[in-house]
């Protein structure tokens, strides 16, 4: 109908017909039906608000469902995980001190030992995997750029997993195509983590053959560095290949039940590609015919960079070599203030610095560090260096740095804690450690560590009982 104001309105017609003797007519009603037709699309919209709240709400829940099933199964290989290398460590630690066979057989006791090793650092890829992904689903992990030697990297990932390639009977080649950048501005440490995250996958999912590393100069903008990772291993489906890259996934539970793994590698490795500018992809995958993955890493700022002609001979050069020398030359001649609580990190840490010709002073706490060690000053004999344990009962290796150097204590801090996040490294410099050394400890790398901060040239100290 048409309103005398000239907008039209819906309305109801109800026509009745009417009989008078031969005379028929009939009657006519006409109603206004705005608020009932507006009142009808209310309840159309609401029914359709529902029926896609609805469809929101199945999707969600079969998110959330997926994501517990997920976390469910992530448990529970974490937890075989974890329990897998406990499992050996703790039996094999009860047969050396049970089993007195194995103390006069040296083969089977070093067998044992290797095995206690082995599935030691094995927990510990557990950990740092998890707390690699943690760090990066929190934002709370960095990268660097700064220059450094891909060719060194590449040598140093090789001379890492040679040994695992041909325990299996493996070739493992690096093939440089064509000159590189003799640096480049990245993150060495997390190039380095991506490099052997894939190559250690391909020597695990390889049983036959061997595994490449192709690395290759890129000219395009930005100018990169292309790592591809080819194996002749099981390859995968495609429905497998799908999995890949999402944390906690494995390509099936079948393959982690058959080879281990957290499912944590590839996921952290293309996170860290991305956050240096690069990419992390699967290049192809053939289901009995191998894998090949490929990083592809922005060299940064070339100027005045040289290429290397020949990266391979470049490659053996930056092999590390141990140093030769006099065999009765010790790396750690002096005085260490070892500041530790627990008693049997204690006796290792201890066992460690002597055998390295350190004389070593054990406190169990704080209070005790700074009073020796500025009483150590004040007498003209300062400890060469103080390894500070950062969790300790009465006054905590923080607190107790802090107070040192509020002293003006100058000697070398070294920072001991069994956190391995960014901001902990950050923490313990900020209070004053000139270093930072993480648990579980690493011989070889505490020395070294301790050997660069330590005065030089001192005759050898004579080590003592504490």
């Amino acid at each position: 109908a048409l309103h005398r104001d000239g907008h039209e309105f819906p309305v109801e017609l109800a026509i009745t017909p009417l009989r008078m003797g031969r005379i028929y007519s009939f009657s006519a009603f006409i109603r206004d039906i705005t608020e009932r037709r507006q009142a009808e699309q209310k309840v159309k919209d609401s029914a359709a608000a529902l029926e896609s709240t609805n469809a929101a709400l199945k999707e969600a829940t079969a998110a959330a469902e997926a994501a517990n099933r997920a976390k469910s199964e992530f448990l529970a290989n974490m937890s075989h995980e974890i329990r897998t290398p406990m499992t050996a460590i703790l039996g094999y630690t009860q047969a050396l001190a049970e089993d007195t066979e194995l103390a006069h057989s040296p083969e089977r006791r070093a067998q044992t030992i290797e095995t206690i090793r082995r599935n030691g650092e094995h927990l510990l890829e557990v950990i740092n995997d998890i707390l690699d992904i943690s760090k990066i689903e929190a934002g709370k992990m960095t990268v660097e750029r700064i220059p450094c030697s891909a060719c060194k990297i590449l040598a140093d990932v090789a001379s890492l997993m040679i040994a695992r390639a041909e325990a299996k009977g493996l070739a493992l080649q690096v093939e440089p195509v064509g000159p590189l950048p003799q640096t480049i501005r990245s993150d060495p440490t997390r190039l380095r983590q991506i490099l052997l995250n894939l190559v250690s996958n391909a020597i695990k999912f390889t049983t036959t053959g061997r595994v490449r590393v192709v690395v290759r100069f890129t000219g395009s903008t930005p100018a990169c560095l292309q790592f591809d990772v080819i194996d002749t291993g099981i390859g995968m489906t495609r429905d497998q290949a799908a999995q890949l890259f999402r944390p906690f996934n494995q390509a099936d539970s079948s393959m982690t039940r058959k080879y281990g793994g957290t499912g944590l590698g590839l996921s952290i490795s293309k996170r860290l590609a991305n956050m240096l500018g690069g990419d992390l992809i699967l290049v192809d995958s053939q289901t009995g015919a191998g894998s090949h993955f490929r990083a592809t890493i922005p060299t940064g700022p070339l100027d005045g960079v040289p290429m290397v002609q020949d990266p391979a001979a470049e490659m053996q050069t930056s092999v590390v070599k141990p140093a030769r020398g006099p065999s009765h030359v010790l790396p750690l001649q002096g005085r260490i203030l070892l500041a530790e609580d627990g008693e049997d990190n204690q006796r290792l840490i201890s066992y460690i610095l002597k055998r390295a010709g350190a004389e070593v002073t054990v406190v169990d706490n704080g209070f005790k560090a700074v009073h020796l060690a500025l009483e150590a000053r004040d007498q003209g004999r300062p400890y060469d260096a103080i390894l500070m344990d950062m969790q300790m009962p009465e006054l905590d290796g923080y607190e107790a740095t802090a107070l040192l150097r509020n002293c003006h204590y100058t000697g070398p801090i070294i920072a001991l804690t069994a956190h391995a996040m960014e901001g902990d490294r950050v923490k313990c410099l900020t209070v004053g450690c000139n270093d930072y050394a993480s648990k579980p400890i690493d011989a070889p790398k505490l020395i070294a560590m301790l050997s660069l901060h330590m005065p030089r040239g001192r005759a050898p100290a004579a080590t003592t009982t504490n």
